[in-house]
Parts: C-alpha cells; structure tokens; sequence
C-alpha cells in the first residue's frame, strides 16, 4: 500500500460525522419499520465503544469489542476502518522469496500489491456493503484503502504509455487481487459522499483523488456536492471557480462563480483580484491581437474589480489605457 496516515484521520473524521449523524436517522428507522433500532447503532452501542477506542488508538480493544458474525453492517464497517489504520502503520510488503535453486535468468517476484492488513480490511467492508449497498463508512473505507493502488497504477499506465514506441509495455495486475480500478474507487466515493450527506470529508477526499488521477468530470461532481454542503459559504464557490480557470482553463465560468462567491462576501479582495486577474488577461491577450475595442472593454471591466488603482493590477490597466491612447493618437 502506498497510503499513509492522512487517509486514516479522513476516516476516523467520517467515523464522527456519521456517528453524530445517527441518532436520528436510527430513531427515523426504528419509526418506519415499527421498532427499536439495532443496540449495535445507538452512541452507547457496541459501535459506539468500538469507534471511541478506534479513536484512541486502541485497536486490539476496538476489534475485542466488535462482532463479524453478527453481519451487522455497522459493526463490519468498523471493523475494516480498524484494520485499515492497523494497514497504514504496517510495513510495505515483501516478496515472495525465489525457489531455490534460483535460475540466474529468472525474473525477480513483483512485491504483492496489498498488505495483508489492506485485505482483511477490505474483507470486512465488502461484507457490510453486501449487508447494506452504498453503507457511506464502509464506501469511504473501501475508497480510501482502494486509491493509493489506483492512483500508482495510474502513473504506470501513463509512464508506460510514454515508452510505447520503445516497446516496453505495463506488467499486468497481479492474479487474485481485488478489483482497484479507477472506476471502483470512484463508484466507492460517490457511495460514500451520497451516504454521509453532512460529511464534508468524502467530498474533499473524491475531489483530490479526480485531480490527481485526471478526472475533471469527477472532480466538477465532487465540487457540486460540496456547494451542496455549504451553501451559505463563499469558500466552496472560489475554490471552484478555480477549478474551473486552472484546470478546465474556463475562465470565464470561473468568473460566474467568484461572483456568486462576492454574493456571501462582497468586499473580499482576493476575490474581488481573482475576476480582475481574468479580465486584465483577456485585455492582453485582445491587445496582443490588435483588438483595440476589445482590449478597452475588458480593461474597463477589470477596473470595476480593482479597489486600488495604484495597486499591481491597477497600475496593468493603466499601462495598458495608456497605449491604447498612444495608438489612437498616432492615426
């Protein structure tokens, strides 16, 4: 495995959530079907014991207390966050060694991909998802224990497609390993973030996962679950406005968000300097162009953004309005 510890304290943050999260939706589920809700749900449930000592770090403690056999699905999901947090303290694995005698030209054995701690606590996960489809702790479990090996699989795939015409081609998955594509892991934290409707966690963790494995649709999925999430919050709007002026190089969709963003925040100046950025940009690039109308469009735009006129951005636009009024006086 090559995840680390960020991955597990994302879990134990949705592990909170959800837990604080629960008792009303227990109470909403025990009303529908006529009954009580499960012990193993409730704060003071065996659950609810098992999460505080995984939350301490007593690990052992926390698998004493829970029950696989019960096939309850909370007790299973938690059971596979335990055994990924033991997975990211555990050693990277080994190969297995060759036969002996060795041939001298044989090739040396691959590392397995997993840990074994990696695939207990899959075991576990892809119990409580059979338990209970798109269960948002053992979804995010699942996403965050499948993406580090998606993601290293990603870069060889792209390296390999790199060295093609040198003929050296991607080794194949390992035989009985479980299914780590790309698609998995985000069907996984889609489950998770649709599951956890108040976490913000999922939502972050998918969105970094679709950036570094280039998936901007993924990415632009994640951003609209979190305005979802945050609705009266200008910091979910700008960061997707960057989103879209950096890597969907979209500028001026980005510019419908900061503005959407100046709605919560009208004054913010990093705001206020982001839309002018854009602007001032277009002046240039029209400038360039000999698209003088333009140009002084954009520059005039730019300036309602910019409370300082002596700042950077307020001295851009007034180098520009200057060669504007050179050219219109030189004809």
């Amino acid at each position: 495995m090559r995840g680390g510890s960020a991955a597990v304290c994302v879990l134990l943050a949705v592990v909170s959530c959800q837990r604080e999260s629960e008792p009303a939706q227990d109470a909403a589920t025990g009303a529908r079907d006529g009954g009580a809700a499960a012990p193993s749900a409730g704060p003071g449930g065996v659950a609810g014991e098992a999460l505080g000592l995984l939350q301490a770090g007593q690990l052992d403690e926390a698998l004493a207390r829970l029950d696989a056999s019960t096939g309850d699905p909370e007790q299973l999901a938690l059971l596979g966050a335990v055994w990924a947090k033991k997975a990211a303290a555990a050693p990277l694995p080994t190969p297995q060694a060759p036969p002996s005698p060795a041939s001298r030209r044989a090739t040396p054995a691959a590392a397995p991909e997993f840990k074994p701690e990696e695939l207990t606590a899959l075991g576990f996960v892809e119990r409580a998802l059979q338990a209970q489809p798109g269960h948002g702790l053992a979804s995010m479990v699942l996403a965050e224990l499948l993406a580090p090996h998606a993601a290293r699989r990603f870069d060889l795939e792209k390296a390999a497609l790199a060295r093609k015409r040198r003929g050296k081609a991607l080794d194949a998955a390992q035989p009985g390993d479980p299914d780590y594509s790309i698609q998995r892991v985000f069907g996984a934290f889609r489950d998770a973030v649709l599951g956890q409707p108040a976490a913000r966690e999922p939502v972050d963790r998918m969105f970094e996962f679709a950036l570094r494995v280039e998936r901007l649709e993924d990415a632009q999925w994640a951003l609209d679950q979190l305005i979802l999430r945050e609705r009266e919050s200008p910091d979910p709007l700008v960061r997707y406005g960057d989103f879209l002026r950096d890597r969907k190089k979209e500028p001026h969709k980005a510019i419908e968000r900061y503005r959407e963003a100046l709605i919560w925040k009208p004054d913010a100046e990093p705001i206020l300097e982001r839309i002018a950025d854009i602007y001032i940009s277009d002046g240039m690039a029209a400038f360039g162009k000999q698209q003088w109308a333009v140009t002084e469009a954009r520059l005039k735009e730019a300036k309602k953004y910019v409370k300082n006129p002596n700042s950077p951005q307020g001295l851009k636009i007034r180098d520009y309005e200057s060669r504007l009024a050179s050219i219109r006086r030189a004809r």
